[in-house]
């Protein structure tokens, strides 16, 4: 008998308590000073440990480990596809932190000829998955008769093949196009806020320098919850604008977003991808993000309505009162998702559209697929990045993600790694000995 190599142990934040967590197994405890004491000195003929699979048989576990891996694969083929659609890279804000900054921005319409071609790839191509579309940019929701022609057109034939359709927008001209989403069926409207009034307008101003952006958003916002549309806010943090993440909570309850039943939430953190404009001295590590997160729920709880941190497997674990199944990948690119532009190309994934390089073939003028450089996304897991196939965080982690990695290394089987034990330290305290 030995220790599970997939058990992560560490201390609670703040507490003399700590933790066991095996995601393999199942199981997760928390363990006072002594048990944990003696957990970490051996007792590998502890019959507690021995059941929950802390402690294993290596031959039995490395059987369950496959076991597990095949039903993970099974799971995975028979999961909903999301296909990306880009009509343009173009865009009407000016973001301190554009990731597409140094893209082609063609604000030109997309021919008809290219969209018909796009929607009969995807039906012919995925035709036993199920899937549906969400339109990205660039700003895919743009002013004028070229952009309202496709956009027309996007919704009518989206709904005629009985595909759900998810908008990434800005939300600035949400008002302008919303009469539009009746043509199909709107599965969920990401707008970006990245704090209450001016703070949202300084990191976010329009490219032709009119007045501020926030009041126009949060309109559009009211009409999609007025229309019964679900409404995904996103907020894109760094050290200039985390401190006002209590006052947007509070915006938004006071709006009443909050108490929306398809109102949700989701926080993200401003890194390098491909390029940025945010100077490095504003960006938060993922741990660090997460750690000023969590002393800033403790003396503003009203943090916690607004949007709860997953803490990695923390939040699931204290809602769902079990684990989650093992994640052997966390990367969907050329899996569970594709991503498609306007010129014809085929892409991995979202981090990857419009770069230059790292597109893996066409569906217009005509179908072409570049299987060696699919075979390297489909294959990306963590039985093929050697880091991960030693490391006690990877059945949490899933191997982060590819493009990350990529871009980090020029390796697709590499590890783009979680502070997975730290988020974990951060998120057992929250959950289970701060509420």
């Amino acid at each position: 008998m030995e220790k599970s190599p997939h058990t992560i142990f560490s201390r609670i934040e703040g507490s003399d308590n700590y933790f066991l967590v095996n995601v393999l197994h199942g199981q997760a405890d928390i363990l006072d000073p002594e048990t944990a004491a003696r957990y970490e000195a051996g007792a590998l003929e502890d019959p507690v440990f021995i059941e929950k699979g802390y402690v294993v048989d290596p031959d039995a576990e490395k059987a369950l480990f496959t076991r597990k891996y095949l039903d993970f694969l099974d799971a995975r083929d028979n999961d909903e596809v999301q296909i990306f659609f880009v009509p343009w890279y173009a865009c009407n804000f000016n973001c301190s932190y554009c990731y597409q900054s140094e893209y082609t921005t063609d604000p030109g319409a997309v021919s008809n000829e290219t969209l018909d071609a796009f929607f009969t790839y995807v039906q012919t191509r995925f035709s036993d998955r199920r899937k549906y579309i969400t339109l990205f940019g660039g700003e895919p929701l743009l002013p004028g008769k070229a952009a309202r022609a496709f956009l027309e057109r996007f919704f009518t034939l989206a709904g005629e093949h009985n595909l759900d359709v998810a908008l990434v927008t800005n939300g600035y001209h949400l008002i302008d196009h919303i009469d539009l989403f009746s043509a199909c069926t709107i599965r969920e409207v990401q707008v970006t806020l990245d704090g209450a009034g001016e703070v949202h307008d300084r990191r976010r101003p329009l490219k032709s320098g009119e007045a501020g952006t926030f009041t126009r958003i949060s309109q559009g916002i009211d009409m999609l919850i007025e229309r019964g549309y679900n409404v995904n806010l996103r907020v894109v943090l760094d050290r200039e604008n985390l401190e006002h993440l209590p006052k947007l909570a509070a915006y938004a309850a006071e709006k009443g977003w909050t108490d929306y039943k398809g109102f949700k939430t989701q926080l993200g953190r401003n890194y390098e991808l491909h390029s940025c404009q945010a100077s490095p001295e504003t960006l938060f590590s993922r741990a660090s993000l997460y750690e000023r997160l969590y002393e800033l729920s403790l003396s503003h709880p009203e943090i916690m309505t607004f949007h709860k941190p997953a803490y990695s497997l923390a939040k699931f674990l204290k809602e769902n009162g079990e684990l989650p199944d093992p994640l052997f990948d966390a990367c969907p690119a050329c899996k569970t998702e594709w991503a498609f532009d306007y010129s014809g190309r085929i892409y991995p994934c979202t981090a990857t559209v419009g770069k230059a390089g790292e597109e893996v073939g066409t569906y217009y003028p005509e179908i072409s697929l570049d299987d060696e450089k699919i075979e390297a996304w489909e294959s990306r897991d963590i039985t093929t990045i050697d880091k991960c196939r030693t490391c006690d965080l990877s059945l949490a982690c899933g191997g982060g993600c590819g493009s990350v990695a990529f871009n980090q290394s020029g390796k697709i089987h590499a590890p783009d790694c979680n502070p997975v034990k730290r988020l974990l330290e951060l998120g057992i305290s929250r959950y289970f000995e701060k509420e």
